[in-house]
């Protein structure tokens, strides 16, 4: 069914797909080619890159303290209950204390690495050698050091050469190199990277990253991302140490007072009981005294003990004193804990216990949040009421001290009244001897107190265990290879995207058919598709190839151009030279003929004529000769070789003004004789942009034919068309696309529709020049 073009352009067209898709489908080739040199990229930087392994470990907070258990599952969600210790232990774990003393064990601030074809590569401890920074100045930091062994005891750095085992006075600072008794003498230069401590510690507590395995676990999860894998593990155990050690001194805090408490009172008391025994050996001697008789030794037993009891009573006071001093202390004061010794109240100790974990507790928290928070006032106020009932029951237990002190005392006032009646020399070695059994028994009962403390401080283990040990992956985390190529190769693809868009929209000439469609409204009658061929008139009447196809089809459409049965005079033009108006003129004209319609075709482009060189037709004689009246109509036309029904008039001698010439009066005696004697008159005029030649002649046309070439013609252009159709300056104005090129964008298949059944590739018609020694209008003649 053949549709009207007119009514046919007027409707709303959606963006082709498909076109679209076709449009970079047929580069296909420049795709193919940027995705295998971005692939090639792609591998490139990876080779480049470092890869990056992740390290792991796992340890089990053990305290009943923390985590969630089904008692308290439903105050996980209550922001004022006590701390969640285990993120309290996630924040030890990556504080910058422990990192620092990780440093100190594994000297992370210096990195040793080897040149290698894809970059620098860190060795870590297969360097032949340890870096000792000794006093180091700005210029370590700024450039690293460049170290090789030029002899067993030589080394080279920079451009000099040193011993090693000594203390170094260099450009970058005073440095001290070790070398490794398991290496043997490499020569390759090792390169140093010497970094701030105080960066490098700051980097790896960034990096390090602690995570529990749920929300109601206590197990954690540190993880570390690093080029060297040993390295990597190293640093994770030696995390885990340290967090375990200070765990542990943390815990042992009141036993290591106790300890050094009773240390101090031993050096005392063994001091003193030395003293007291060679004081009796003295006496004893002086005196000649060899034994005490019954009466003394029984008064002796009973001085002793209440001597005895009376030093317990005061040890114990002392102790009372040194926890009184202790909870009198303001929060946040530091100050160590207070010794026990001689207390014996289970109440007491366990207040005093429970004291010193709150402060310990507070300690951790107050360096992790700040005194604000809840939970901080919280732990003061149990503290606070804590030590309220310490206090309390010290006062008690010293009312009932300071009683049984002086009841002790008025014993000891008698006894020293009935020592008076024991014989002077027995008296003076009772008394000697009394303090020789209290410093002796002090002294047994701190030896044993001393035991039981060490016991304590040597049974003490930390809270944590570990599950796993630091373990690193098999493969890189980074850079993932997978995601690289996916990049490189996306980025491969939208190059040639890119540059195609870019040059569309650089791009003002017509393309394909949707700039016309957007710039314009005017119809489109034909398209002509691109085609190499030798011949300007490729429509004869045994043509079969997609041009001439085209041609007959825009035939076709010529039946919407007629408003009645008379001549149909139809103009050619176009914005300027070289768009192929003349050539589809010349063939729309011979397919007209081939139909038995009589055709002629007029040269009316004066200034530049074109059909007479495409005919190989003599031009003496023309249309300029015409019309200024040297000749007749019938002088001038000219049948087309080998055509039947089709002649043409020749320009004849280019005119001085041509533009006179088209106003003139002949002209319109022209058409007329011309549309009594053919049926179809086409009119090849020049080019509306450059003259106003095809305007003057758009009067005598019914219908004008305006050629846009693919490529070629500007958007431009295209503007002033869609004027002159609102405009209606030209009768029946319609489009001709021309030279559409089968392997552009312009449309999806186009040369497969043409060509299907004709017999002719995809690279376009070529007219085949079998007998080159007849000319080209004798073969296109019938039985030439």
């Amino acid at each position: 069914m053949i549709t009207n073009p007119y009514v046919y352009q007027q409707e709303e067209k959606e963006p082709d797909l498909q076109l679209i898709l076709f449009r970079y489908l047929k580069n296909w080739k420049w795709f193919l080619l940027s995705l295998i040199v971005a692939l090639a990229l792609g591998y490139t930087y990876l080779l480049y890159q470092v890869p990056i392994y992740k390290v792991q470990s796992s340890i089990l907070i053990k305290d009943e303290k923390k985590g969630i258990s089904a008692d308290n599952i439903m105050k996980e969600m209550d922001l004022f209950t006590d701390s969640k210790v285990v993120e309290n232990e996630m924040e030890i774990l990556k504080s910058y204390t422990i990192m620092e003393k990780v440093n100190d064990a594994l000297s992370l601030d210096v990195t040793y690495f080897h040149d290698t074809p894809v970059g620098e590569r860190e060795i870590y401890k297969d360097s032949p050698f340890r870096l000792v920074i000794e006093q180091p100045n700005a210029l370590i930091y700024e450039e690293p050091l460049t170290v090789s062994f030029t002899s067993a005891k030589t080394v080279k750095i920079g451009e000099k050469i040193y011993p090693v085992n000594q203390s170094l006075n260099t450009e970058f600072g005073r440095i001290r190199v070790f070398p490794k008794a398991t290496a043997g003498l490499d020569t390759i230069p090792v390169i140093v990277h010497v970094a701030p401590k105080q960066e490098v510690i700051q980097s790896y507590v960034e990096a390090l990253k602690v995570e529990p395995t749920s929300k109601q676990s206590t197990v954690l999860v540190l993880s570390l991302e690093t080029a060297v894998p040993e390295k990597g593990r190293n640093i994770l155990d030696k995390i885990i140490e340290e967090y375990n050690d200070a765990a542990l001194k943390d815990k042992n805090l009141v036993a290591s007072n106790t300890l050094d408490f009773i240390e101090e009172r031993l050096q005392l008391i063994s001091g003193e009981l030395a003293t007291v025994e060679k004081d009796v050996e003295v006496y004893k001697s002086a005196q000649g005294i060899t034994d005490i008789s019954t009466e003394s030794q029984i008064f002796l037993q009973s001085v002793q003990q209440n001597d005895a009891q009376l030093s317990q009573v005061n040890i114990q006071l002392g102790a009372l004193a040194d926890v009184e001093r202790y909870i009198q202390r303001k929060n946040g004061e530091n100050g160590s804990a207070p010794s026990t010794l001689g207390l014996s109240d289970p109440t007491l100790l366990k207040l005093i216990t429970n004291v010193s974990e709150l402060e310990l507790q507070r300690e951790h928290l107050i360096k992790t949040t700040s005194e604000n928070n809840p939970l901080l006032r919280s732990l003061d106020d149990q503290i606070r009421s804590t030590k309220a009932n310490i206090n309390e029951n010290i006062q008690t237990m010293k009312n009932i001290l300071q009683g049984t002190r002086q009841r002790l005392l008025t014993h000891n006032q008698k006894f020293e009244t009935m020592i008076r009646s024991v014989p002077r020399k027995e008296r003076a070695l009772l008394d000697i001897t009394r303090q020789q059994a209290i410093k002796n028994n002090l002294y047994t009962y701190l030896l044993a107190k001393r035991e039981e403390t060490a016991l304590s401080y040597a049974s003490t283990i930390a809270d944590s265990r570990t599950i796993d040990r630091a373990r690193s992956t098999s493969k890189p985390v980074k850079p993932k290879k997978a995601l690289v190529f996916l990049l490189f190769g996306a980025f491969g693809l939208m190059i040639p995207i890119g540059v195609l868009a870019g040059r569309d929209m650089l791009n003002n000439r017509i393309s394909k058919r949707t700039d016309i469609e957007e710039l314009t409204k005017t119809p489109i009658i034909g398209e002509i598709a691109y085609a190499k061929h030798k011949f300007p008139m490729v429509v004869t009447s045994n043509s079969r190839s997609i041009v001439a196809e085209q041609v007959r089809a825009m035939r076709t459409n010529l039946q919407f151009l007629r408003s009645n049965n008379e001549s149909l005079a139809i103009l050619f033009t176009s914005s300027m030279s070289g768009e192929g108006k003349s050539f589809i003129s010349l063939n729309l004209g011979a397919s007209l003929a081939l139909i038995d319609r009589p055709t002629v075709i007029l040269e009316m482009d004066l200034r530049r004529p074109k059909l007479h060189s495409m005919l190989n037709m003599p031009n003496t004689v023309g249309l300029s000769n015409y019309l200024v009246g040297q000749v007749s109509l019938d002088e001038i036309i000219q049948p087309v070789p080998g055509m039947d029904n089709y002649f043409i008039l020749t320009s004849g001698p280019i005119p001085p003004n041509p533009a006179e010439l088209l106003v003139s009066d002949k002209v319109e005696e022209l058409f007329q004789q011309l549309r009594e004697r053919f049926q179809y008159i086409i009119i090849d005029s020049p080019p509306i942009g450059l003259v106003t030649d095809a305007q003057i002649l758009a009067d005598k046309a019914d219908a004008t034919m305006y050629v846009v070439r693919h490529e070629v013609t500007p958007k431009q252009h295209l503007k002033m068309v869609d004027v002159m159709y609102k405009e209606q300056r030209f009768r029946k104005l319609s489009l001709v696309l021309n030279s559409i090129q089968e392997n552009s964008a312009y449309g999806y298949g186009y040369g497969y529709g043409y060509g299907y059944g004709y017999g002719y590739g995809a690279g376009g018609y070529y007219e085949q020049d079998t007998d080159k020694k007849k000319p080209f209008l004798k073969r296109l003649l019938p039985g030439s």
